[in-house]
């Protein structure tokens, strides 16, 4: 008789949890192709970065520093440092050369707070050679005011070198020139604090009224669905004003709608730079239907003398005799009609010309002149 199957193993049902919905993040928010997020066009009034700055010496260098007797600054600053140190030195005869004066400049972050660190940008003030290898000594670093918020020390990244000898010298980059890294720290606060701030305003890098109104749009739209309420208004073409829920941190409030996507709008405008060559056109640049031509004259001069020499058994004397060649050479132009709807078709255009850049240089002004061009020119 066959052996009867084993029963299968009992099932246990796992009990059914019940599922946490998810809830849509407010800081997370979707940017297409074209758009922007607003905290990268414009930026909360008040909230800034401020300048400092200090003087001090870099020791350390070898043989590279100022030399003391054409910088008297240079040896005054030693002799005061060194008499805050306790040795005296105003009778002697400084001559070295591994001291050098330095400009300390740094950017404190708003809302920094005391500890922390600030990278500091080092320049020579002297007639020092490099400061590769140098240290700075502590130096106070005062804001505009006047009052100092922070004190800078430690060792000169130089990314450039110098090096010399009898006859030859080779030079790459500013080795009088550095940075610290973290060089600087914070010793006095910034008296603005963000929760004092009575009227929010966002700032346009980019002043325009339909970028203005677009933020607004955005921002109205956002708050209607989250708040209940529209929370913005533009006052002008660069600054749009906010109203800060109740019961909510300006800091969470500007988190959730400086992610939100815009789609900045810019006037037409083409910059031009002559030195490098550079042409850089907008988006909504557009030109009239107009017939252009453009032809390159080249004019060469060779200059090969000749010596004349005289007649055999004459008194004569050899003269060198000028001889000049002038070859001008024009190349045909070819004459084509641009027109350009959309920035696509006149580059297109321009493009079927065979231009080098100078020639689009002299195109892109003349069309400016002859009223064609409908975009602001800047050259620079």
């Amino acid at each position: 008789m066959s052996e009867p199957e084993p029963a299968p193993p009992p099932q246990v049902l796992a009990s059914a949890e019940p599922e946490i919905p998810v809830r849509p993040d407010p800081l997370s928010h979707i940017v297409t192709p074209g758009q922007v997020r607003i905290k990268d066009i414009a930026s909360l009034e008040g909230v800034r970065e401020n300048q400092l700055i200090g003087y001090g010496l870099v020791v350390g260098l070898q043989g590279t520093g100022d030399t003391l007797r054409n910088a008297a600054f240079s040896e005054q600053s030693l002799q005061s440092m060194l008499e805050r140190l306790g040795v005296n030195v105003r009778e002697a005869n400084l001559r070295t050369r591994n001291v050098a004066a330095v400009i300390v400049t740094a950017e404190l972050p708003a809302f920094a707070g005391t500890g922390s660190r600030i990278d500091v940008s080092v320049a020579s003030l002297g007639d020092a050679v490099s400061l590769q290898g140098g240290t700075l000594v502590i130096t106070p670093l005062a804001g505009a005011n006047g009052e100092v918020y922070a004190v800078a020390q430690g060792p000169v990244a130089v990314t450039g070198y110098n090096a010399s000898g009898q006859a030859e010298s080779v030079v790459k980059g500013t080795p009088t020139a550095g940075r610290i890294p973290n060089g600087a720290v914070i010793e006095q606060e910034l008296p603005t604090k963000l929760d004092e701030i009575s009227r929010l305003t966002l700032k346009l890098r980019n002043p325009d009224f339909r970028t203005a109104v677009r933020i607004t749009d955005a921002i109205n739209g956002f708050a209607q669905q989250r708040y209940g309420a529209p929370v913005a208004l533009e006052r002008d073409f660069r600054s749009v004003g906010l109203t800060k829920p109740r019961g909510m941190s300006v800091a969470r409030f500007i988190a959730e709608i400086e992610g939100l996507a815009v789609r900045p709008d810019t006037p037409a405008r083409v910059v031009v730079d002559e030195r490098t060559g550079t042409v850089v056109m907008g988006a909504d640049v557009r030109i009239s239907t107009v017939a252009v031509t453009h032809g390159n004259l080249t004019i060469r001069v060779t200059e090969t003398p000749v010596a004349s020499q005289p007649a055999p058994f004459s008194d004569g004397e050899t003269v060198v005799l000028p001889r000049t060649m002038v070859d001008a050479t024009e190349s045909g132009g070819k004459l084509a009609i641009v027109g350009g709807t959309d920035l696509q078709t006149l580059v297109r255009g321009l493009n079927q010309i065979g231009l080098k850049p100078a020639g689009i240089i002299a195109i892109v002004q003349a069309m400016k002149t002859a009223g064609a061009l409908q975009a602001d020119l800047v050259i620079q």
